[in-house]
């Protein structure tokens, strides 16, 4: 989701480099197929069953990308 090619982003991540997203539409794509497994995943869980811990890391990640894609500088807080 990074839009950073897997090597640039595999390099600083394992440098503790913070790993900055550029709004592309190569990242709006994958913010996209990543919502709609995450629709389809909260379709399939019926009342009462616990979300996987997977689900709410990527539900996370999506927040977190969305709230810097909106540019205001300080991550949505």
């Amino acid at each position: 989701l990074s839009g950073l090619p897997k090597q640039e982003y595999c390099y600083r991540k394992c440098m503790e480099r913070e790993v900055v997203v550029q709004p592309s539409p190569r990242v709006y794509k994958a913010l996209k197929t990543q919502m709609e497994f995450i629709l389809n995943e909260l379709q399939r869980i019926d009342v009462g069953e616990s979300i996987e811990p997977e689900l709410l890391d990527t539900i996370d990640l999506i927040a977190t990308t969305m709230n810097g894609l909106k540019g205001d500088g300080n991550n949505g807080k």
